[in-house]
């Protein structure tokens, strides 16, 4: 099946760039299969540690070390609701991998933080950051070399970054993600958005906003609105690492559960002693990336991805570059409206026709590799199907012919836009990236004075004095990786969508980041280089003019450059924000980061 032009190009020059680093990721896993997993070779006592607590049955098998073993790396904790449904898995993953002949253990455990609770806090400064120790943990977990294959029990927004990271580093295995679904649509998001904006004007009082919240965010399971965490689920979908229809079915739910047996299945059926050898670091490789970014540009999704693809696709020795998302852009067209780009959540997307009716109508159009590897077999063509019980049995269907609801989930020849949901926005400030697919194109170019702030904090302040009138470009820097941790800003939204509501023109300009919620406020984010660094952006000075075009893919000062480049950088004390919370344990990972658009990344 033939893809698009631009799909072509911009997967051959991933493969060209990367040709060297991605023969030696391959190299080094083949090393690794050959050696393959050693628990025959381990002492008598390295072994007995490792099935001292198993049951009877299971450490028969294993001190036999003929039965396959699955690693179970599960971020499970029961504060964040995405993850709670988790804590039965172990017993089922079990369960299921006896069926047939095998064992499973917990390998480890993952960090997993919520965005949502961390939200403006001190906390939010190791968000980012989490996600590469959560691909260390992952490491420590699968070091003990007990697994034929691993599954992975992960959702939310740095969690499967870190957990893909840390597979692709024991790329010998077979790796399936498995995970845990939605929790069912609350309130809508456009009154959940309405109490918000009211609370930022004063009109409403912190109980009404907290009801309001508690209507949206009320069960076990992942938020309906499609910001990163979604958009996780989509990729580990279209990239081949879920079973098919797995990625939005809700928790708790037979079918739930049956795809769950099904996964541990399927992993085991994987490995290397058997005849369908399917490790991850030969699922991911250029064409899996690029479907995985076709994906996301879409369905509109996560800010965020452009970092978490470079840094996965880099741990599978790939190079991925934001250029090559900004030409996918231009060319793959907008399929889903979901919120933020919409009033749907991914309950109805799911009802919609969900995955498989979205992979079938870009592998048709040619925008998606067919010709991939993928844990449910050789191509993507299965995957555009839907997962259904039939007598209580897990069963395939074909993916519907016709969207059910079109204002959700579009076909390619009724695309909402032509263009995807990401761009990046070049000029003599640097680069940045800006999610389009929520932002009227009313809104999508802004020229307008500064306002600059070194934290959200001192924004939000002068807006409740008055201080902020009429259009504006509001530049709050020095929270980039290096400086701060790269914290989410999503507390300046409500303030700036109330300029914009009373007929302003606004944008945001800031080295921080603001994920998959974005919502309708032209926002020019992961600005690199960052303040920190020196960049342009720790030139500009309240009242320039600066122009934010997205159409065009332009962010510029406009004025004398001479004369702004010759300014001496503005610089912040930030020991206030290095301590705290335990932010003073990351110093290294401050002083190691890399730049966002290499994935902002302590690995190199």
């Amino acid at each position: 099946m033939n893809v698009v032009k631009t799909v072509h190009e911009v997967t051959e020059r991933i493969a060209s760039r990367s040709a060297a680093s991605r023969r030696d990721y391959l190299d080094r896993i083949e090393g690794a299969r050959v050696k393959g997993v050693h628990r025959a070779a381990l002492a008598c006592g390295n072994l007995a540690h490792g099935f001292a607590a198993c049951a009877p049955g299971d450490k028969a098998k294993l001190a036999g070390s003929k039965a396959l073993n699955l690693g179970i790396v599960t971020s499970y904790n029961d504060m964040l609701s995405a993850h709670q449904p988790y804590a039965t898995y172990p017993d089922i993953i079990k369960d299921a991998a006896r069926s047939i002949g095998a064992t499973a253990q917990v390998a480890g455990g993952v960090p997993a933080m919520c965005d949502g609770v961390t939200q403006g806090q001190p906390g939010m400064d190791l968000s980012l950051f989490s996600r590469d120790v959560i691909a260390m943990s992952t490491a420590i977990a699968l070091s003990h070399n007990m697994f034929d294959a691993a599954v992975y029990l992960g959702i939310c927004d740095k969690i499967v970054p870190g957990l893909m990271i840390g597979a692709l580093t024991f790329g010998h295995l077979p790796a399936v993600f498995v995970p845990a679904g939605p929790m069912p649509t609350g309130i809508s998001n456009d009154e959940k958005a309405k109490v918000r904006q009211l609370y930022a004007e004063g009109k409403v009082g912190r109980a009404e906003l907290l009801e309001s919240e508690a209507k949206s965010y009320h069960s076990p399971g992942t938020c309906t609105f499609y910001g990163t965490a979604n958009s996780n689920q989509m990729l580990m979908e279209i990239m081949g690492l879920h079973l098919p229809g797995a990625s939005f079915v809700n928790p708790g739910t037979p079918l739930r559960e049956a795809l769950t047996r099904e996964a541990t299945r399927r992993a085991l059926s994987l490995t290397a002693e058997g005849n369908d050898y399917t490790p991850i670091g030969h699922v991911i490789d250029e064409k899996a990336i690029v479907n995985g970014m076709v994906g996301l540009l879409a369905t509109g999704g996560s800010t965020n991805h452009t970092m978490h693809i470079v840094a996965i696709a880099a741990a599978a020795g790939l190079h991925v570059t934001w250029e090559d998302m900004s030409d996918l852009s231009a060319a793959v067209p907008l399929l889903a409206r979901v919120y933020p780009n919409g009033v749907a959540d991914v309950n109805h997307f799911h009802a919609a026709g969900g995955m498989g009716f979205l992979i079938r109508e870009l592998l048709e159009a040619g925008y998606l590799h067919e010709d991939v590897r993928t844990v449910w077999g050789q191509g993507l063509s299965g995957y555009a199907v839907e997962a259904r019980l039939a007598e209580d049995k897990l069963v395939f269907e074909p993916s519907p012919v016709q969207s059910g609801n079109p204002k959700v989930l579009a076909p390619v020849r009724q695309a909402f836009s032509p263009n995807g949901g990401l761009k990046v926005l070049s000029g003599n400030l640097g680069k940045s990236v800006i999610k389009v697919s929520a932002v009227k194109p009313e809104n999508r170019v802004v020229e307008a004075r500064a306002r600059v702030f070194h934290t959200q904090d001192g924004m939000l302040a002068a807006f409740k004095a008055g201080e902020i009138t009429g259009d504006v470009v509001a530049v709050v820097r020095f929270q980039g990786p290096r400086s701060i941790g790269m914290p989410e800003l999503h507390k300046l939204t409500p303030a700036l969508g109330i300029l914009q509501d009373r007929g302003h023109k606004v944008a945001l300009v800031t080295d921080g980041r603001m994920s998959g919620a974005s919502g309708k406020i032209p926002a020019a984010i992961h600005m690199t280089p960052e303040a920190g660094d020196g960049g342009a952006i720790a030139k500009i000075r309240d009242g320039d003019l600066l122009r934010l075009d997205a159409d065009a893919g332009t962010l510029a000062f406009i004025g004398d450059e001479r004369e702004f480049f010759s300014r001496t950088p503005a610089t912040e004390d930030l020991r206030r924000d290095h301590h705290g919370m335990g932010r003073e344990l990351f110093a290294g990972f401050r002083a190691l980061v890399g730049t966002a658009d290499r994935g902002a990344s302590v690995f190199g």
